[in-house]
């Protein structure tokens, strides 16, 4: 019986340890792609001469991100 009672709780837990770990990494993860890579990738695509696909790719980032700030 006790046997049961702790790994009962110690699923329950470590499963809330996952879910914990699982959120930073997901906000790590956005962190990363929206200050690092994403202005990497805009610069790469200036310097390799695609000024036609970079300029639409930043309007469109720039107007998710005034929709989803509520223009702040």
């Amino acid at each position: 019986m006790l046997t049961l009672i702790f790994l009962v709780l110690m699923i329950t837990i470590f499963g809330k340890i996952i879910g914990l770990a699982c959120k930073a990494t997901w906000g790590l993860t956005k962190i990363l792609f929206s200050v690092v890579l994403l202005p990497v990738f805009l610069v790469v695509l200036v310097i390799a001469g695609l000024m036609y696909i970079a300029l639409p790719v930043l309007v469109i980032v720039g107007a998710v991100v005034m929709i989803s700030k509520g223009g702040k």
